[in-house]
């Protein structure tokens, strides 16, 4: 802290013996107020920034189909909620692997380091998301933590940043590799969408059977070039039947290569089909209601607390429901 900066000090108050003095075991220490936040905020990005923790070349490359997304955030949170959610819709071949953590109050900057060390011990891992819901600069303090975002930087896995609503920046969201505005729009960066699958399979298949027509032709040419030649003029039978057999092994596979394609794209549409059919907003539509209260979803009867408000989820539109003395 600078001089004359007011801060909130965790520790205790001991006595130093020989002199009778007081003196403060400090064991952490945040500015107060937010004022003294967004000077502190500001003071710790233009020191970052000069170390080139921001630059654009030390940013890693996000893989554009992931197999496994780690994400960091509070497991009982609607940001983790969302973000599940939204990989279900896009992309539900991708595995994801959560590393709970703290992400507001007194220990959240410890916790979120040590999800970030956990996830980066893993060899198969493509993408870290960093993230939680909106809040005030206060809330959102634990993402603008020196050692947070050093430990970003110091990932080796890919970080996507996804902290607070798309007015809100952080630290974490200079330093990661990709700054997303919200939770959600974190896991549509990560993940492709079926239809672009799809729509690659094509273009490969397309393009692979351009390739082998091409050589195919090529091929030709040189066995009629070989056939006009004086050597081969006499045993011209010979290279017919040869050319035949060419033709047929050309002709099946071209075939064979053709079918695999389009089984594999009939995977992908069952797939989709699939992921479409139990999608909720359907069962939202044809009149079905989420009844939700605090953090979870009231499945029975037995677990309703009529004494608390609750959350009916319709297929346009949320209404909390107050009980009234």
């Amino acid at each position: 802290p600078r001089d004359g900066m007011k801060v909130i000090i965790n520790g205790k108050i001991t006595v130093y013996p020989p002199r009778g003095n007081y003196q403060l075991d400090v064991r952490s220490m945040k500015p107060a107020g937010a004022g003294e936040l967004q000077a502190a905020f500001e003071l710790l990005k233009q020191k970052l920034s000069d170390e080139g923790l921001f630059d654009d070349e030390n940013k890693k490359p996000i893989p554009q189909f992931p197999s496994k997304i780690g994400i960091v955030t509070a497991m009982d949170s609607a940001a983790f909620r969302d973000m599940v959610s939204v990989a279900k819709r896009r992309y539900p071949l991708v595995e994801l692997i959560i590393s709970p953590a703290r992400v507001q109050g007194s220990g959240a900057a410890e916790s979120i380091i040590q999800s970030l060390r956990q996830l980066n011990k893993s060899e198969d891992i493509d993408i870290i998301i960093v993230a939680r819901g909106g809040g005030s600069i206060e809330d959102l303090w634990a993402f603008n933590e020196e050692i947070v975002a050093r430990e970003i930087f110091k990932s080796k896995i890919p970080v996507i940043s996804g902290v607070g609503h798309e007015i809100d920046f952080t630290i974490a969201d200079f330093v990661a590799d990709l700054r997303a505005p919200t939770p959600s729009a974190a896991m549509e960066l990560a993940t492709p969408k079926m239809e672009d699958i799809v729509g690659l399979i094509n273009h490969l298949a397309d393009e692979s059977l351009q390739r082998i027509s091409g050589k195919c032709d090529d091929f030709k040419k040189e066995v009629m070039i070989s056939l006009n030649s004086y050597g081969f003029r006499i045993p011209q039978g010979l290279i017919r039947n040869r050319t035949q057999q060419l033709d047929s092994i050309i002709y099946k596979l071209i075939n064979n290569f053709g079918y695999n394609i389009k089984l594999m794209t009939n995977k992908v549409e069952l797939a989709t089909k699939s992921l479409e059919t139990h999608d909720v907003q359907r069962t939202l539509k044809k009149g079905f209601v989420l009844v939700s209260q605090g953090s979870k979803f009231v499945t029975r009867s037995a677990k309703f607390n009529p004494d608390n408000s609750a959350v009916l989820k319709f297929y346009d539109d949320e209404l909390t429901v107050i009980k009234k003395n």
